[in-house]
């Protein structure tokens, strides 16, 4: 074989490569993404459940509940980008985590087996978002880094690839908790 033959071919072979990887980065952020889809899906239709177990107690947050109806009903439409999803999915848990210490100051709701119920199975499935979040985003930010890295980032630009955004907490959910405040309620 003659040299520029053997050239072509490892060539070749790298280019290949290089393509297949970036390929399955891509598709495993996708897939990963799917996976949350499915768990905010799941969360989502626990809501109305939650609203109407909660609603008769809580005349007074009238409002958080609304807010938390209109949210359920942005995430069922269809034609949301993986971005506008990601904003709903912080608006929804900051909503959702200010319910649940809501129900904290009704007694009967504390006690209601359904809204019990209900608690614990949101909790379960917050686990589990968090947990399917933090496997998008090691997947986004291999994804991106190999946007980035040469010399697979020419081979992403020529495939019109460009960078994914990763889940983020708010600034609310930062702050650190005011322990000694929650045991004086």
């Amino acid at each position: 074989m003659s040299t520029p033959l053997i050239i072509f071919i490892v060539l070749a072979i790298v280019l290949v490569l290089m393509y297949n990887s970036l390929v399955a980065k891509k598709n495993q952020v996708e897939n990963i993404f799917a996976s949350v889809d499915t768990l905010l899906k799941k969360r989502y239709d626990l809501i109305p459940n939650l609203v109407t177990s909660v609603s008769k107690y809580m005349e007074h947050e009238k409002s958080l509940l609304e807010d938390i109806t209109k949210l359920r009903s942005e995430a069922n439409k269809t034609n949301l980008s993986d971005k506008e999803k990601i904003d709903l999915d912080k608006k929804m848990s900051s909503a959702l985590g200010s319910i649940m210490i809501a129900v904290e100051n009704y007694p009967e709701l504390k006690a209601n087996e359904n809204v019990l119920h209900l608690q614990h199975s949101l909790n379960e499935v917050e686990a589990q978002i968090s947990a399917a979040r933090r496997a998008y985003n090691q997947a986004v930010t291999d994804y991106n880094n190999a946007l980035e890295q040469i010399p697979t980032n020419m081979m992403a630009s020529m495939m019109g690839y460009t960078r994914k955004d990763v889940f983020v907490i708010s600034e609310n959910e930062r702050k650190n908790v005011n322990v000694k405040e929650l045991f004086n309620q």
